[in-house]
């Protein structure tokens, strides 16, 4: 009571009457509120994700595939199986407001005093075969690149997924195994990196 006194004495009678009237009216104020949402979507989907190839010293422009089939081990194309994620690489499904461009890259570069050639490639499945499909040099543009060379580090290229479809894609790789005849086992790890947006 007294520190209201005081401010009374203050203010005067009209100053308090301000005061509490300003008072009175920010507890008054109507507030609104809007509430979001948020449904996430994926476009990329993981197929296979480990393979075994053999391949042979002194192999010279030899293919295999990820995931692939057949003997030697990797040198045929899969049998493709939409409810089998072990005969394709990866899945993408777009909707109607974004595509993909997908980049395909290695974790690291392939060791270039075994392999002369590593050369990446992509197919797709096209409903009956697995057909060839274009990389680019980048996420949006329209250069396209005939491989990935898997001797240069960070060496990558991209595919293009328009909007409202599902496609299922295989990698292919070209090597040669030539440089020398050792045969301790050799690892190699593929990365795909989704990238939605808006037009290519």
């Amino acid at each position: 009571m007294k520190a209201i006194r005081k401010l009374g004495a203050i203010l005067g009678v009209k100053g308090f009457l301000c005061v509490a009237s300003m008072t009175m009216i920010a507890l008054s104020l109507t507030t609104y509120m809007a509430t979001i949402y948020i449904t996430p979507k994926q476009q990329l989907t993981m197929g296979a994700t480990s393979a075994s190839w053999t391949v042979y010293v002194n192999d010279v422009n030899e293919t295999r595939y990820l995931p692939g089939s057949g003997g030697p081990a990797g040198s045929e194309e899969p049998t493709f199986n939409a409810s089998d994620s072990s005969t394709y690489a990866f899945k993408v499904v777009t909707d109607e407001d974004y595509v993909c461009a997908v980049k395909i890259e290695l974790t690291s570069a392939v060791n270039s005093t075994k392999f002369s050639k590593f050369e990446i490639t992509a197919k797709r499945w096209n409903g009956s075969a697995w057909s060839d499909e274009s990389l680019y040099d980048a996420a949006t543009g329209s250069t396209t690149r005939s491989y990935i060379n898997g001797l240069t580090a960070e060496d990558a290229g991209y595919i293009h997924q328009g909007t409202s479809e599902t496609r299922y894609y295989l990698i292919q790789v070209t090597y040669s195994y030539d440089q020398v005849d050792e045969t301790s086992q050799v690892t190699v790890e593929f990365q795909y990196e989704p990238l939605p947006q808006a037009s290519f």
